[in-house]
């Protein structure tokens, strides 16, 4: 089973950049497809960014996040630029092998909050 710690949340200015860590212990990721999700409050979860692992093929939400991870430190990284108020959220990211449909494994999140 893979263990998921994110870090690098925090309070930000509008317009301002993080960029979050997602670092992944008790397997390799080799195998997996890693995504970021957020969810705010009084709101669905939804999908920001993934990549697989394997091939390095990324899917984003939306242009101002990019998603990439680091093979040596079995870490995923989301950067997040221009952010808005409306990015505010906890972001997780979460894990799933490449035979699973959903995603089996997650992180306790981190909370972004962007000030106006």
């Amino acid at each position: 089973q893979v263990q998921l710690v994110e870090s690098g949340g925090g309070l930000v200015q509008a317009g301002g950049s993080l960029r979050l860590s997602c670092a992944a212990s008790g397997r390799t990721l080799r195998d997996y497809s890693v995504a970021w999700f957020r969810q705010a409050p009084g709101k669905e979860r939804e999908f920001v960014a993934g990549i697989r692992w394997s091939v390095g093929n990324t899917a984003n939400a939306d242009g101002r996040f990019t998603i990439s991870r680091d093979n040596a430190k079995n870490t995923v990284y989301l950067q997040m630029n221009s952010l808005k108020p409306e990015d505010t959220a906890v972001y997780y990211c979460a894990v799933k092998a490449y035979y699973e449909v959903d995603y089996s494994s997650w992180g306790q999140g981190t909370q972004v909050t962007v000030s106006s």
